[in-house]
């Protein structure tokens, strides 16, 4: 850490990608226009980070507690129960706690949609209440989160069971749940087809996975030495800040879709380092959802939009605070084509005050042949 310096960490979630033949065998990341951001990497430490440590699943969950410069293989031990910690739910020691997606499944077990149609917040916690009140009981809970995103809590024993995340089934049949806790979810799963029917929504069950325990994490004050906040709409990256003692801050037209407020998003970063936070991560879940989605043209208009609309006044407005550091990457990889996560290296970027330059092209091919380090370290990188 150097006194009086400013960090600030930019995660566009799960851009990095594959060539993709719309885009004439680029990726997204090289056809974006972006210039903002070619001026920082051409000034900056452009590298290659293993946010997904081998043998763990490449998710959200993984990777930004990567960015956040915790060790997944030390502290990681679910989804869900991060999730739950950001609803302000603490779980008891005999506790653990599941991911529980509203989901729409076709008749022939296809998941057509892991996101249910992207329900309404409101519309979504009216079901998750009724689920509560028609199948919760004997140490069985539901609590409503954000749009198709909510939390069970179950007891100790049902976490034997190996589950499938949802988005990693999309178009393709569903792999229901395993292993000797499964009969207990299946059965809720099933139950959640009669309450769901009650409601005019695309999705028509819940679907459960990601369980765990709530971890013990050191606070980011005492790892750090800084002060820190966060803004994000996705109750992941804000329970890890509810786990690790960083602010997640409110911000009005945040939201986990494409129509998310970036300059918004933006604004709250310079407040919050104005006001006197030393750190301030900034999460966009855009372009994840336009992976997820298969869009094209979506993943590439979410990155110019962190451009136009997060990096070229959030330069200036950095400057007028005083001297300043970003750290810039994913939490993992993205692919359209394959609509969901992989554990692949992803670039990084380092750029600002007494950061020694170390240009690269900021896309995938650009920093290929680097060999990749891992991406908990970056945070110490950052601060150093």
């Amino acid at each position: 850490m150097t006194p009086g310096l400013k960090y600030v960490v930019c995660v566009p979630d799960g851009c990095a990608d594959e060539p993709v033949d719309e885009l004439g065998g680029r990726t997204p990341l090289e056809a974006a226009h972006m210039p903002v951001l070619d001026a920082l990497a051409a000034r900056g430490q452009v590298g290659r980070a293993a946010v997904i440590p081998e043998g763990m699943p490449p998710g959200s969950d993984v990777g930004n507690m990567s960015i956040f410069g915790y060790d997944p293989a030390e502290f990681h031990t679910g989804r869900a129960p991060i999730e739950a910690a950001a609803l302000g739910l603490t779980l008891a020691p005999d506790e653990l706690a599941y991911r529980c997606n509203l989901v729409t499944v076709g008749a022939d077990g296809t998941m057509v949609d892991f996101a249910g149609g992207h329900p309404s917040t409101e519309s979504a916690t009216e079901v998750i209440r009724a689920l509560d009140a028609a199948l919760g009981g004997e140490g069985v809970s539901f609590h409503p989160g954000v749009e198709y995103r909510h939390i069970m809590v179950a007891p100790a024993h049902w976490l034997d069971a190996e589950c499938v995340p949802p988005h990693d089934l999309t178009d393709k049949p569903s792999v229901l749940p395993s292993g000797p806790a499964a009969p207990l979810l299946l059965a809720l799963m099933e139950a959640s087809k009669d309450v769901l029917a009650q409601f005019d929504l695309d999705a028509n069950q819940i679907w459960l996975w990601g369980q765990g325990f709530q971890p013990q994490m050191p606070s980011f004050s005492e790892h750090f030495g800084l002060d820190a906040a966060l803004c994000s709409a996705v109750d992941l990256v804000r329970g890890l800040g509810v786990l690790t003692g960083i602010d997640p801050v409110e911000v009005v037209g945040m939201s986990a879709g494409f129509d998310t407020d970036y300059a918004a998003q933006r604004d709250a970063a310079l407040a919050s380092l104005a006001a006197g936070a030393d750190l301030f991560i900034i999460h966009v879940e855009a372009t994840d959802e336009a992976g997820h989605a298969g869009d094209v043209g979506e993943k590439v208009r979410s990155l110019e939009r962190w451009d136009a609309e997060i990096l070229a006044d959030l330069v200036p407005g950095l400057d007028a605070i005083g001297p300043w550091r970003m750290l810039l990457l994913p939490d993992h990889a993205t692919p359209l084509r394959l609509k969901t996560h992989t554990s692949d290296p992803v670039p990084y970027l380092l750029v600002g005050h007494g950061i020694e330059p170390e240009p690269h092209a900021y896309t995938e091919a650009g920093v290929a042949h680097l060999d990749p380090v891992p991406g908990h370290e970056l945070m110490a990188r950052l601060t150093a």
